[in-house]
């Protein structure tokens, strides 16, 4: 598999020369966000991200750890009023969770395999239950 690569080591503006490339040297560190989240910015398109641009944490205010359990119980077969109760997270933000993970699977995968010692097969069932959410969403 290959290395994932971290948010602050290219640029992610579409629309610059430089995006995409890793080994540009066009990023440098612009300080740290108003909740401590650490913020970049490309030389060649002046443009700032931070540290959770382009990941399933980009404006959230969930903590990661708790969007993580969340997932992680999902795999699990927890049901999602459960979950809510549990977690004191409303179970629409819940699904929103499970919607953003689906668009960074791979990302989401490594973490739940690695971490939280998830099965491979509760994983696939995990995106099974996104499937068929997103059809019933769409249908």
């Amino acid at each position: 598999m290959s290395e994932l690569v971290a948010v602050g080591s290219f640029c992610s503006n579409a629309n610059c020369v430089d995006y995409g490339k890793q080994e540009a040297g066009n990023i440098i560190r612009y300080g740290k966000s108003s909740t401590g989240q650490q913020r970049f910015q490309c030389k060649t398109c002046r443009k700032t991200f931070n540290e959770r641009s382009g990941t399933l944490f980009y404006n959230r205010k969930t903590e990661e750890t708790d969007i993580l359990e969340c997932l992680a119980l999902l795999a699990e077969g927890v049901r999602i009023t459960s979950i809510s109760r549990a977690k004191g997270i409303k179970e629409d933000t819940i699904l929103s969770f499970l919607r953003q993970a689906a668009d960074h699977a791979e990302q989401v995968e490594a973490i739940l395999l690695n971490d939280y010692q998830i099965s491979q097969v509760q994983i696939d069932g995990l995106w099974t239950y996104v499937g068929r959410k997103q059809e019933k969403k769409t249908g």
